[in-house]
């Protein structure tokens, strides 16, 4: 915990020392650039297919941005973490909520999926700063302590509202971690589990039902340009407080539970900030496979990349590759 918040003033002088070195360089992509990344964007998304990969990168340096499929909404799952730690910081910043507010969490509480503060509750543990909990959703994508964040301030759509007041469309925050985790099982509203006595057919007829609307929901989706708008946002600071702002990019860097997507194409000289989701694989089908991040050098060059896989057959280091080879494409078109 304390490395997690030991560079947040670092981070600060950082950001905004990248910001104004962009300025002293020349405001154009590498010649040649612009075309061979369509292309091989073009590319990456043609090798994933059946699934669908939605993509958009945008130079902050001379403004370009490419796209492929960019402009549908892709299921988000733990993306959504990263505009609800926006949203809590953002309430911090207004005096509504402090970082060491505690908030009590009980076995009634806890959410399958990763994470440490199941395993404290579960121990025995039961308070939580709001400091702890935002660590653990946006750095360890742990869905007890999402669930908590969402209620504490004031639902999913107190999220959205959060980015549509700072003008972010095509982000929408519907649901909880327990609501959709509930509908992805093909659950009814007001049923809180399966019945005892569910046959093994009924079962699969349930959970198939309920992950085809899953994947054509409009719910907890997000665009590619979106997710590009609210990282450019949060890197210009403007959503949060300096320092709000910086806690936020430490978070979303130092990850021990990081897939190795984006980050496995990003060079070594570079510096990544940034938010990864999944869902179930169901009937070798991966509803949701996404990564969203900050990509930036010491020289001043930051880039921002979206990647949404949706509907894919491939396997998960299959999958891994695709972003791996997306990050190694963007870093080298754009920073030779």
């Amino acid at each position: 915990m304390k490395s997690l918040f030991r560079s947040i003033s670092f981070l600060a002088t950082g950001c905004l020392a990248l910001l104004a070195a962009a300025s002293a360089f020349a405001s154009e992509a590498p010649p040649g650039s612009n075309a061979a990344l369509q292309s091989r964007l073009a590319a990456l998304a043609q090798r994933a297919r059946p699934g669908t990969l939605g993509v958009a990168v945008l130079d902050l340096r001379s403004g370009t941005s490419w796209r492929i499929n960019a402009g549908r909404g892709y299921p988000m799952m733990s993306v959504f973490k990263a505009p609800l730690g926006a949203a809590v910081l953002e309430r911090v910043d207004r005096g509504k909520l402090s970082l060491d507010r505690a908030i009590t969490l009980t076995s009634v509480d806890l959410r399958p999926g990763p994470g440490p503060i199941g395993g404290e509750i579960q121990a025995g543990h039961t308070e939580f700063s709001v400091r702890r909990l935002l660590d653990a959703a946006v750095s360890e994508s742990d869905n007890t302590a999402a669930d908590a964040l969402v209620k504490l301030v004031g639902g999913p759509t107190a999220v959205t509202a959060f980015l549509r007041a700072h003008g972010i469309e095509g982000i929408r925050v519907d649901r909880d971690e327990r609501t959709l985790a509930h509908d992805i099982e093909g659950l009814a509203a007001n049923i809180d589990a399966p019945p005892a006595d569910e046959s093994a057919a009924a079962k699969l007829a349930r959970k198939r039902r309920g992950y085809a609307a899953f994947l054509t929901d409009p719910r907890d989706t997000s665009t590619p340009e979106a997710a590009v708008a609210f990282l450019r946002k949060l890197w210009r600071g403007e959503l949060l407080s300096r320092t709000s702002t910086a806690l936020m990019l430490e978070m979303m860097t130092h990850s021990p539970t990081v897939p190795n997507r984006l980050k496995g194409g990003v060079p070594a000289d570079a510096h990544l900030a940034h938010k990864s989701g999944t869902s179930i694989t169901f009937e070798a089908v991966t509803a949701a496979h996404n990564d969203i991040g900050i990509l930036s050098w010491p020289d001043g060059r930051t880039v921002i990349v979206a990647a949404f896989l949706t509907a894919s057959p491939a396997s998960e280091q299959e999958r891994d590759a695709l972003f791996a080879t997306l990050a190694r494409e963007v870093a080298g078109a754009l920073h030779p």
